[in-house]
């Protein structure tokens, strides 16, 4: 009882002496480099063993203690940088209540600086991105309610969630609006085309969107509903090819020949 009270006392002030010293690997048989309050406990501590990585540690009793080894960690992989939709927007560009304005183009450089996107925010970048993305479906100048100007503004907004989910990956709030933003839109189009088909090919041309046709019924796969449709292929196959076997022994076999007619006998009519 008292010799394991004695070691783990001689462990703890070893511990307390490794720690100081540094690396165990750079440890060559005495701790000089150490403070005074800890020069008490190196009474334990005697002279490099066999290896110059291990320390022999003697009193009530001896052990070896291996040097940390430093694994290297795996590099992680950077993510591809995703190129944002507002990059195409000059930084000299005027701000939307400003473009109207023609003393905004004699002002001062700092004035300028202040009226231009050089120095606007990202909402204000992004309200004049989805005023940009409007211009190109809309029908006439006073158009903000219908259904070409809402998938715009629906690509937008999207557009802005997958760039902010492509930095900050576990912001579910997030993908929870973007993933209801991508439904609306694709109802709208799904009714667009539908209506006004050359409308819906303009609205995809002009936005950038890839339209894919949704399928004829959505079913949860489950592995037991995998392994049945699997099976009935398998059955199918199987059946469709005993019937082509058929049809060729039926092509193979000769068919029978027709017995001749009976010759009439000939009347008595000679």
């Amino acid at each position: 009882m008292l010799s394991s009270i004695a070691l783990r006392s001689a462990l703890k002030s070893t511990s307390v002496v490794l720690r100081e010293c540094g690396v165990l690997s750079r440890l060559k048989g005495t701790c000089a480099s150490l403070p005074l309050k800890h020069r008490t406990s190196t009474s334990v501590i005697t002279g490099p063993s066999h290896s110059n990585n291990e320390t022999v540690l003697t009193g009530i009793g001896s052990f070896t203690i291996q040097p940390v080894r430093n694994y290297t960690r795996a590099i992680r992989k950077k993510k591809p940088v995703m190129q944002s939709q507002l990059s195409d927007l000059p930084p000299t560009m005027l701000k939307m209540e400003y473009a109207a304005v023609p003393i905004a183009q004699t002002a001062d450089d700092l004035v300028k600086r202040l009226l231009t996107l050089e120095l606007a925010s990202h909402r204000e970048k992004l309200r004049l991105k989805t005023e940009q993305l409007i211009a190109k479906v809309r029908r006439d100048e006073a158009d903000r309610s219908s259904t070409e100007v809402k998938v715009a503004i629906l690509t937008s907004k999207i557009r802005n969630y997958q760039e902010h989910l492509h930095k900050h990956t576990k912001d579910k709030a997030n993908k929870r609006w973007m993933l209801m933003a991508i439904d609306r839109r694709k109802k709208l189009l799904k009714h667009l085309r539908v209506t006004r088909y050359d409308a819906f090919e303009h609205v995809c041309q002009q936005l950038g969107i890839t339209y894919t046709f949704p399928p004829e019924y959505y079913r949860h796969a489950t592995r037991r509903w995998l392994a049945k449709k699997a099976l009935c292929i398998k059955v199918f196959k199987e059946v469709q090819k005993q019937k082509l076997e058929q049809r060729k022994k039926i092509k193979q076999t000769p068919l029978p020949k027709l017995a001749e007619p009976a010759k009439t006998a000939a009347t008595g009519t000679q």
